[in-house]
């Protein structure tokens, strides 16, 4: 890890000299911990790395929490470290070692007082996002990150092969969540991120969390859960299961459509196609079986230190894929007041197709109830 931070900090200034941009300023978020390895929290003292286009990083933290930086892969690989105290002008301090930078990117997560704050410190440089250029960097997963994708993947598709234990008739959404948690750091995430569990008619809602109702028996559910693992990466996968009771017919149609577009589109992905045609294909599949209208969102998104990040898998995005990516494969039906289904995989983009990080099963999963 330490080396690579070190890499990733040089390749994050030659991103800087191509764009013509000679300060880079990062804020805790997951950009800070990908150049840094630095897991910091945003509170109201500032943290920062201070990157110039051509010279020495420096990572400028209250000095409360220079012990914490210290302990972080860039610290560890000779970044210096620069601390404020209480009365200090931190953001002054961002400005002298950024002197005479005509073009300053800040990180997307900025807070908008921060960016007031050094634009007063650098009153002639001119602020831009540096959103694109780091997700530029991030996108493409290393050796050790596909590592732990994997990691990540493994540990979630531990918690659906649970799924039995949790998912019951007469249980209400709340407690089989609540269940799903704990099984998530104990299967070996850090913390449980989410836990999405619709049961008939809220599984219609794609983003539903959960409620009190109560599982019926023949109830489909969709259950999508997700966590992070120790160093930060994350997991993401959706399975949708049967309770108690077959499925009923209009399930079996609409979800057999479903499994069909899930397994075109994981058959298709591969370096050189691009993002927005990867999500067309499941689409035709579904709007060909007579849903297309209950495709309510995109086909994926990219997924690492966030659980959302770049590539998004839409319509509009020519982005062509390249090995190293990683995004998730996640079509849905939904049919309001009734129920809904979804099938998502993590995938990574290898040199010959893509290689499934969830290997779960995706058919529809009778569970006894």
């Amino acid at each position: 890890m330490t080396a690579d931070v070190i890499s990733r900090i040089r390749r994050a200034q030659e991103a800087m000299t191509a764009s013509g941009v000679d300060g880079l300023v990062v804020t805790p978020s997951a950009d800070l911990r990908y150049l840094t390895g630095y897991a910091a929290t945003a509170l109201e003292r500032l943290t920062a790395l201070v990157l110039p286009a051509d010279g020495d990083a420096v990572l400028v933290v209250p000095t409360l929490e220079r012990a914490e930086a210290s302990r972080c892969a860039a610290a560890d690989s000779g970044v210096d470290i620069l601390t404020h105290d209480e009365t200090d002008n931190a953001h002054a301090l961002v400005g002298d070692r950024l002197k005479g930078a005509a073009t300053v990117a800040v990180d997307d997560h900025m807070w908008a007082s921060r960016l007031l704050a050094l634009q007063a410190a650098m009153p002639e440089a001119e602020m831009a996002v540096a959103g694109r250029l780091l997700a530029d960097l991030r996108m493409i997963k290393g050796p050790d990150e596909a590592a732990s994708l994997r990691d990540a993947g493994a540990a979630i598709d531990r918690v659906h092969r649970r799924m039995a234990e949790f998912l019951r008739v007469g249980r209400t959404e709340r407690e089989i969540a609540d269940d799903i948690a704990r099984a998530i750091v104990e299967e070996g995430h850090a913390t449980a991120d989410f836990t999405i569990v619709g049961s008939g008619p809220n599984g219609a809602s794609p983003h539903h969390s959960v409620s009190d109702r109560v599982v019926e028996t023949g109830d489909s559910v969709v259950i999508d859960i997700g966590g992070a693992t120790a160093d930060g990466y994350c997991s993401d996968s959706t399975r949708t299961y049967v309770v108690g009771a077959e499925p009923s017919q209009e399930v079996r149609d609409y979800y057999s459509v479903l499994l069909a577009a899930q397994r075109a589109q994981c058959d298709y992905a591969k370096p050189g196609v691009t993002a927005e045609s990867v999500d067309r294909v499941g689409r035709d599949i579904i709007t060909e079986g007579g849903y297309g209208e209950r495709f309510i969102h995109r086909t994926g998104h990219g997924i690492g230190l966030e659980t959302h990040e770049e590539p998004y898998i839409v319509e509009g995005n020519q982005l062509p894929l390249k090995p190293g990516m990683a995004f998730s494969i996640e079509p849905g039906i939904y049919l309001p007041g009734r129920s809904g289904a979804r099938i998502e995989d993590i995938v990574l983009v290898t040199e010959w197709g893509i290689e499934r990080l969830n290997t779960t099963p995706r058919d529809l999963v009778l569970l006894e109830g």
